[in-house]
């Protein structure tokens, strides 16, 4: 087992401001070499999968620039992060604007040598068509895994405007790929107006477990948490979670919002929930700092994004015994 790196950590905010210095999430250093490291902060700038609004592009360099304010000390798991993980951001993967294919295949190579190195990856996107070659990696290097999906949409339509690669077709190419464990797989949030009646029942036909957003909000947090456990197990896992999870009222800056959704605080809650799963990677996307006049999308990003960075350490916390 590689030596924890103890030089990656955050700057200290009492030695230099917070507004002050390089942007990197967290204020973490800017490192591709990942020896001695346990988690490592990655931006995925793409966002030529959108269909209606456009702006992800900008979402990694909105969610480093809010997370400024972020502080090691976790008290929703009385951690300090540090204490037991060494991080890193990683910088941006290589991305060609305008040309989707070229661009998931850079993302998948690069996002494969993150894996390969045993370093649990948290991607800051850039549209939901990202998550795509991030599943073909983990999968080139893990094989199946089960999908945590918290979004308002299930992602798995067929095509859009006759493409088969858009941030509203990721998941249908991940079961027809089969990247997925199905039967440990889970979608959680959806709501809104559909096209047809058959999407209602959608993702239930393709072997996903589902908790609509009525049904969360009727059973509250810790009850579909519980469901979420037992469905993923102690298997390997990813989590997938598009901003549209939030209401936006607390997340407008995003590119097909949903109204009925989710508190700041129930997103939070939730994600501390699911300590002890093994995930293998996270991302979060569909961040649209143009959208965002006052940052609150960015600023609720970055937390989710800490949330993620948290379970990392909780779980070296518990291998430590």
């Amino acid at each position: 087992m590689a030596v924890k790196n103890n030089n990656y950590r955050p700057i200290d905010s009492m030695v230099l401001p917070r507004f002050a210095g390089v942007r990197t999430f967290m204020r973490l250093p800017h490192v591709t070499d990942l020896e001695g490291v346990d988690f490592a902060v990655v931006g995925v700038p793409f966002d030529t999968g959108s269909t209606f609004r456009v702006g992800a592009r900008f979402g990694p360099e909105g969610i480093r620039s809010a997370s400024v304010l972020l502080r090691p000390y976790n008290p929703g798991h009385r951690i300090g992060i540090f204490d037991y993980c060494a991080g890193v951001d990683y910088g941006d993967l290589p991305v060609i604007p305008g040309y989707l294919p070229q661009s998931h295949q850079r993302i998948k190579e690069e996002a494969i040598r993150i894996f390969e190195k045993g370093v649990v990856p948290i991607f800051l996107g850039g549209d939901h068509s990202v998550s795509l070659p991030l599943l073909r990696a983990v999968h080139a290097v893990h094989g199946p895994v089960a999908l945590v999906h918290l979004d308002s949409h299930s992602d798995l339509w067929a095509a859009y405007y006759g493409g088969l690669d858009t941030h509203g077709t990721p998941f249908r190419r991940a079961v027809e790929e089969n990247l997925l464990d199905l039967s440990r797989s889970i979608q959680v949030g959806l709501r809104g107006p559909v096209y047809d009646s058959s999407d209602m029942v959608l993702s239930r036909e393709m072997g996903f477990d589902v908790v609509m957003a009525d049904e969360l909000h009727a059973r509250g947090v810790e009850d579909v948490v519980r469901q979420i456990r037992e469905r993923v197990g102690d298997g390997p896992a990813y989590l997938s979670f598009d901003i549209d999870f939030v209401d936006p009222a607390f997340a407008p800056g995003t590119g097909t919002p949903e109204v009925g959704g989710f508190t700041s605080a129930q997103s939070q809650q939730l994600i501390r929930g699911l300590a002890g799963i093994n995930f293998l990677g996270f991302d979060i996307v569909e961040v649209m700092p143009p959208y965002d006049p006052a940052g609150v999308t960015s600023l609720l990003a970055a937390n989710i994004a800490y949330e993620f960075i948290s379970l990392v350490a909780v779980r070296e916390r518990d291998r430590a015994g």
